[in-house]
């Protein structure tokens, strides 16, 4: 299967866009409009310059038999050239079989357009969804596809549905494709998709359907740190859209019918996915121990303001007195549990080492202590992150 283009309709650069991201679409970060060629006979999706593009890529169009659209319109985008059939589209839930030994099946979306299922003589498996959509009406127990070539950026939720059902599993190769201005392109896009399970090729490129030495393996425990209104928890929540049935563990409680958090915790339920689940609780210890959905922890700073007031280490005396071991016992119990945790996790924790020196002894205490919890979470996980200005710095894995 070769992508004679991975880009939005309108490609990447956009025309006539000035945006950073555009400006940065250079070499194999611009793409064309997406298109594929699968075994030189089928080709999903009509695009300007194909033909130049296969060429390009070493093939030829003229063994193609079929030529399907997936976008939500009637004709094709360009004029077909010489020799090419005419496109066409498969309804909803039919199946056309090839000469070639291709049988391509039309998948419904929740959006205009369609998605192809095709497998490959060999029984290879494939799935093709266009921009903007998501396969509707999946039902378990699914055969998981080889291949996935989605919109993982702009509908992550299409790969959660996926992965809800099986047809996505850890051998599936998925593949972003329709990328835009959305994300700038080159290391940060490598690095969110990565943390979906997924990745993206140059145009031009061939894989081999089945073939899954690539897929690159998702963190199983990441940390994410931050200052205030940095954007950890949307980094957080982003790298777990793409899954489903997500545990939300928030740790901050109601703080007494205070009504400005209240529009905080409102403000974070709004960006959620729905499918989505919330616990409010501070007791992670027996969530990291069972067996379970991913889990996403906002945030481990007002874990530790609630473990602080349990024993006492406000008070100089109490502090003293056993508070500061008691609290020691706490965080080592929380890190032990994350050490041996078997379910995906995402934490979020507030970066306060490099601010103002708090006025109060215990302002200062809470500091240190969060510092301290930090470092041995961090010590923990396969991946951390430091978010400065909604920009994610990779600080391990």
């Amino acid at each position: 299967m070769t992508l004679l283009g991975t880009g939005a309709p309108a490609g990447l650069p956009r025309p006539d866009c000035p945006c950073a991201a555009c400006a940065a679409a250079q070499g194999e970060d611009a793409r064309a409009a997406t298109a594929l060629l699968v075994d030189g006979a089928l080709l999903l999706d009509l695009t300007p310059g194909a033909a130049f593009a296969a060429a390009r890529a070493g093939h030829s169009l003229s063994g193609v038999r079929q030529v399907l659209l997936s976008h939500p319109h009637d004709g094709p985008a360009v004029e077909v050239p010489a020799g090419l059939p005419q496109p066409g589209r498969v309804p909803d839930g039919r199946e056309l079989a090839l000469l070639t030994g291709h049988r391509v099946r039309a998948v419904a979306l929740d959006a205009p357009g369609t998605g192809y299922a095709v497998t490959g003589p060999d029984g290879r498996r494939l799935l093709y969804v266009p921009p903007g959509g998501a396969p509707a009406g999946l039902e378990e127990p699914v055969e998981p596809y080889d291949l996935v070539l989605a919109d993982v950026v702009g509908r992550p939720d299409a790969l959660a549905r996926l992965r809800a059902v099986g047809a996505a599993g850890p051998t599936t190769d998925v593949v972003a494709v329709h990328l835009d201005h959305d994300v700038p392109p080159g290391r940060e896009l490598a690095r969110r998709l990565a943390a979906a399970g997924a990745r993206t090729v140059p145009d031009g490129t061939t894989l081999a359907v089945g073939s899954y030495e690539d897929v690159p393996d998702v963190p199983r425990r990441t940390l994410v740190l931050g200052g205030a209104r940095s954007g950890k928890s949307v980094e957080a929540e982003r790298r777990l859209e793409p899954f489903p049935d997500v545990l939300y563990v928030a740790t901050g409680g109601s703080r007494n019918g205070d009504t400005e958090w209240a529009a905080r915790v409102g403000a974070h339920r709004e960006r959620r996915p729905g499918s989505w689940r919330t616990a409010e609780t501070c007791d992670l210890v027996p969530l990291l121990k069972d067996e379970g959905p991913p889990l996403l922890v906002d945030c481990l700073s007002l874990w530790l303001t609630d473990a602080m007031d349990a024993v006492g280490a406000w008070d100089d005396e109490e502090w003293a007195d056993g508070g500061e071991r008691a609290l020691r016992d706490r965080v080592r119990e929380l890190t032990q549990a994350v050490r041996g945790t078997r379910r995906t996790l995402v934490a979020v924790s507030n970066e306060v080492g490099s601010g103002i020196v708090p006025a109060t002894a215990s302002g200062r205490r809470y500091r240190d202590e969060l510092g301290r919890l930090n470092a041995a979470f961090a010590a923990e996980c396969e991946q951390v992150l430091l978010v400065v200005a909604g920009q994610a710095l990779v600080l391990r894995g």
